[in-house]
């Protein structure tokens, strides 16, 4: 999960920032990098292998990729963008959700046992996609000035109110989504992998520096660790469906006749 972090004193260092930074494999490679790029390999020949060869009774791969396609659908984007509004948005949804959810479970996967999105400008980038997204397609569907007139101006406000309505929705809709977007997503994993450490490095510690009283502590920590592992991998999941859910949430908004 991590190497032992020991001061020149052999005293336990606790995992921190330092434990997202990885020395560049060659060049100027890191580790983070090499798993985003390997996740849309892996995103790209799943689903070109699911929808090979479709049956009506499904393999695996058909089974999962229906399942994911199906979910996304149906309680991510129907729930969110209008029926007639809906098709073209699908593969976006998709590909976000799998791009997302791979890079989570690398954090729980060995070998590489880091999550992409515990870096901060991976989810930042996201966000800032996501967020020039539904700017995008609430300007074309309802022109320039009608987009951010209905989304700052809405009927029925009293004039008065505007004066604090305005920059309030302006901050909320156009600072703030960004801005927690990106720190949903990359605090949880950032958090779940430190925590991780925290148990696997202080029971190797424990193990290896502490007197023969207190190594009996060891074992709890690694079974700590491994339940939390499991807690951590519900957590990718739904992280990578939170963020979906909300990036249909945003276009279905902008999309809306309301706006």
């Amino acid at each position: 999960m991590g190497r032992l972090l020991l001061a020149e004193s052999d005293s336990y260092v606790a995992p921190g920032p330092q434990s997202f930074d990885y020395p560049a494999i060659f060049g100027g490679v890191t580790k983070p990098m090499v798993q985003i790029a390997l996740s849309v390999i892996i995103v790209a020949v799943f689903y070109l292998t699911a929808s090979s060869r479709l049956k009506l009774v499904p393999g695996k791969f058909q089974f999962l990729a229906e399942s994911a396609y199906s979910t996304v659908r149906n309680s991510i984007g129907g729930e969110n963008i209008a029926r007639k509004d809906l098709r073209p948005y699908i593969p976006l949804l998709l590909t976000l959700f799998s791009f997302i959810l791979v890079n989570n479970l690398f954090g729980f996967i060995p070998f590489f046992q880091l999550p992409t999105m515990g870096h901060i400008a991976f989810p930042m980038g996201l966000a800032v996609f996501v967020w020039l997204l539904f700017i995008f397609v609430g300007i074309r569907r309802h022109g320039f000035g009608h987009y951010f007139a209905k989304t700052l101006v809405p009927e029925g406000v009293p004039k008065p109110v505007l004066i604090l309505y305005i920059p309030i929705e302006f901050f909320s809709t156009f600072i703030m989504r960004p801005v927690t977007l990106t720190a949903r997503l990359f605090a949880t994993m950032f958090a779940g992998h430190i925590m991780l450490l925290v148990f696997v490095t202080g029971g190797e510690y424990i193990l290896l520096h502490a007197s023969a009283g207190v190594k009996v502590a060891a074992p709890i920590a690694f079974l700590m660790a491994i339940g939390l592992s499991f807690v951590e991998l519900l957590i990718q999941v739904l992280q990578a469906y939170v963020f979906t859910l909300l990036t249909a949430n945003y276009i279905g908004g902008a999309l809306a006749e309301g706006h």
